[in-house]
């Protein structure tokens, strides 16, 4: 009997750590920051403090990388707004891959002023020649990425690849020009190839749909003109600024700046299916559920636009959260972390902009996941 009196504090002490443990696991969450705080609107939407921390992890949480800018719009108005030191409102991005939504949205203007053609051979002089099997690639095809044209994006080494071959090596001075020769090598229509020179083709497809001319600088100007006069002046997207080549191509997959604000409403124009802050339609409505249907040979993708679709067999890693939000959810994703990021269903634009590598992205993915599940679908 003593001796077991004598091991009781004994076992106590023992099990001291686990009672510690259980006890931390009951405690209140560490009080938010200021800047957490002050990042979340009065009127968000979402429980203010469930909102403001899920935020808040989006830039303190480690291996996630460096978000620079995060903005969450619901119901057309800001709910949580916020950057990263040395970034603000003010701060142009680069979009990288984001840049192809935009490219698709002045294609399918252009095909709604009657100046292109969905289903027909792409107007590609090149291609149109007798014999050549490249004359069978639709705009169509182009777009949801089927062109069957020769391609290897992000490859290994990189200076070996498709894209960087183009935009910094021997294509730089003509990218659409480079991107063009490439031969097939799979029938038009056939497969599923993300290409980043296929939304250069379409780039140089809208500028000689614009101006007959060759002169750099007239292409440019055409295109520029055409983009503010049609997309950017009426939405309000003032810092918007377009990348050219040197033939005065623009570089429609991967390079055009705007703020974080300014992309968040290139979001919410597409969130209202083409519709102006007014309610007047800069493209057709049809056009814009075109770009979120998917393709027959990509269930995630549709026009230059990753859609949140489960794939076939999941052999694949999934840009997006099928398993955690809508199918309806699409969005623009850019190189190393950008995007811009609609579910219609639950009225939401999340734009993220900043840098993490592939390990990064995929928790930094799920981070964004939990912010957009503080909203319901209706």
């Amino acid at each position: 009997m003593n001796r077991f009196r004598s091991l009781l504090p004994i076992a106590t002490l023992a099990f001291l750590p686990v009672l510690s443990a259980c006890g931390d696991a009951g405690a209140a969450p560490a009080p938010l920051s200021e800047a957490a705080l002050a990042a979340v609107t009065d009127d968000a939407g979402a429980p203010t403090e469930e909102l403001a921390r899920e935020v808040d992890e989006l830039f303190t949480t480690e291996g996630l990388g460096e978000t620079r800018a995060l903005v969450v719009m619901q119901g057309g108005s800001i709910a949580a707004e916020r950057y990263a030191p040395g970034y603000g409102p003010d701060t142009r991005f680069v979009s990288w891959s984001m840049a192809k939504t935009v490219s698709a949205v002045m294609i399918g203007m252009l095909v709604a002023d009657g100046r292109l053609r969905l289903d027909e051979p792409a107007p590609v002089t090149l291609w149109q020649r007798p014999g050549d099997p490249r004359g069978e690639i639709t705009l169509r095809h182009l777009l949801q990425m089927r062109s069957g044209l020769r391609h290897t994006e992000a490859g290994d080494p990189p200076y070996e690849s498709s894209e960087v071959r183009m935009l910094f090596l021997d294509g730089r001075d003509h990218m659409a020009r480079w991107a063009e020769e490439q031969p097939l090598e799979a029938e038009p229509g056939a497969r599923f190839e993300y290409s980043s020179n296929t939304s250069v083709i379409l780039a140089d497809i809208a500028a000689r749909a614009l101006t007959a001319s060759r002169d750099p600088e007239l292409r440019r100007r055409a295109v520029a003109d055409f983009l503010e006069a049609r997309l950017f002046g009426p939405l309000g997207m003032t810092s918007m600024v377009p990348e050219f080549d040197a033939s005065g191509t623009l570089i429609g997959g991967s390079l055009i700046h705007g703020t974080a604000r300014d992309w968040a409403k290139l979001g919410e124009f597409l969130r209202r299916k083409g519709a102006g802050p007014g309610g007047e339609q800069l493209v057709p409505r049809a056009w814009v559920e075109a770009m979120v249907t998917p393709s027959p040979r990509s269930p995630h993708y549709g026009f230059q636009t990753w859609l949140n679709r489960p794939l076939d067999d999941g052999s694949e890693e999934h840009p997006l959260f099928p398993d955690r939000a809508p199918a309806s959810l699409f969005s623009l994703i850019g190189h190393m972390g950008q995007y811009v990021i609609v579910s219609p269903q639950q009225r939401l634009t999340v734009v993220r902009l900043g840098h993490s590598d592939r390990e990064e992205r995929i928790a930094m993915l799920q981070q964004l996941a939990d912010v957009i599940e503080l909203y319901p679908v209706r």
